[in-house]
């Protein structure tokens, strides 16, 4: 029997899987697929992530972190946030005496860097799914697509969104679909690499920047639905000169390489515990990627259950609903806060009322004017 499964081996399980097989808990990991070796010549994955400082810190816990740096990152050192460019609010790691305020990432080499870090003692079943979850008072058990049986004392469902273990643990949700959609695109760009990633509010959505190595970067359209799909159906040419003409001038010239477009949604799991089923990352909460946080939620999830677990130690699963009814009350609420943090931005900057139109103005004058609000909000956005 193992201590704990972990379903869904992506940025977020692989790392509390990680953390506490080379911690000597017996720990398995069942997960679809591997992530692709890398080589330098590789092109830019287009899903990427701003990790915060708080993140990094987690990732270096498993050493993670370093063979990332053996790779491809993006340190930022500065944050801009503005409707025109002439009244920016800059947020700089210089304020709060930091190297830098975050890093840009690629997914699926931080998830191989993760990967990486594995342990011996730790129990791989890939390319696997599970198809029936089981639970008594003593253990979890879960059916592979492959036959095998897994009997764990807990069970951490990191499987996204969309998680199938969720599912079968009777947990419901509660959210919706934005009325907007997102284009992400990468582009090669004129300018050399860049320290600074900025956001530009519009009535149509933001428009956004993230630096990447060397002159590349990724940038992130938000539109209406349909508005978003006519754009990643253009060629590269056409979707090149689109961007030229709405993003701000501070881009510069740039080339399309490739672009995707996905559907918004807001989705919070109504608990994150059944049982000796736990939820962790998407599996418990979806968030309006506005700020890039979703991410850096799901991490600080498994740092907070990794905490209580060590804690607890490995005869606390004999009986682990007070410590997991404790990460719930920890994490549930600051999850939900993020969350309405993200749907006031996306309201109030999508507003066309005069008074909001107003109230925005001011409050992005009034944070570009004080010293000590931008600091603090500089430390939040580190983490």
């Amino acid at each position: 029997m193992y201590d704990l499964t972990v379903v869904g081996g992506g940025m977020v399980g692989a790392s509390i899987a990680a953390v506490l097989a080379q911690q000597g808990w017996q720990v398995a990991l069942v997960e679809a697929a591997e992530p692709v070796p890398y080589q330098p010549e590789q092109p830019v994955d287009l899903r990427v992530s701003a990790i915060s400082q708080r993140s990094q810190s987690w990732l270096e816990r498993s050493g993670a972190w370093q063979a990332l740096s053996q790779m491809r990152l993006c340190p930022y050192r500065r944050l801009q946030a503005f409707e025109q460019p002439t009244d920016v609010v800059e947020f700089s790691s210089e304020s709060i005496g930091q190297s830098h305020l975050g890093h840009i990432v690629e997914n699926r080499l931080l998830q191989l860097a993760i990967w990486q870090q594995f342990p011996e003692q730790l129990t791989l079943y890939c390319p696997a799914k599970v198809v029936q979850l089981q639970q008594d008072e003593q253990q979890a058990s879960l059916l592979l697509d492959n036959g095998q049986q897994l009997h764990s004392r807990l069970v951490i469902a990191a499987d996204g969104a969309h998680s199938q273990l969720r599912q079968m643990a009777g947990i419901g949700t509660r959210g919706w679909r934005y009325a907007q959609g997102c284009l992400v695109a990468h582009v090669h760009t004129e300018q050399a690499q860049q320290d600074v990633t900025w956001q530009q509010f519009t009535e149509q959505g933001p428009r956004a920047f993230l630096p990447l190595s060397g002159q590349q970067a990724s940038l992130v359209w938000y539109d209406k639905v349909e508005r978003v799909k006519q754009l990643a159906a253009l060629p590269s040419a056409e979707l090149t000169a689109a961007i030229s003409r709405e993003f701000p001038a501070q881009l510069g010239g740039c080339k399309v390489e490739k672009a995707v477009w996905f559907p918004l949604a807001r989705q919070h799991a109504l608990q994150y515990t059944q049982g000796r089923v736990v939820l962790a990352g998407d599996a418990a909460h979806a968030i309006h990627p506005m700020a890039g946080q979703g991410v850096n939620l799901g991490f600080a999830d498994v740092a907070c259950l990794t905490e209580l677990l060590l804690q607890n130690g490995q005869d606390g699963l004999s009986q682990p609903t007070a410590l997991l009814q404790r990460y719930q009350r920890e994490r549930q609420p600051q999850n939900w806060l993020m969350m309405t943090g993200m749907d006031a931005l996306y309201q109030g900057f999508g507003s066309r009322w005069p008074l909001l139109r107003l109230a925005r103005k001011v409050g992005l004058r009034t944070a570009a004017q004080s010293a000590a609000l931008k600091q603090w909000l500089t430390r939040y956005a580190t983490g």
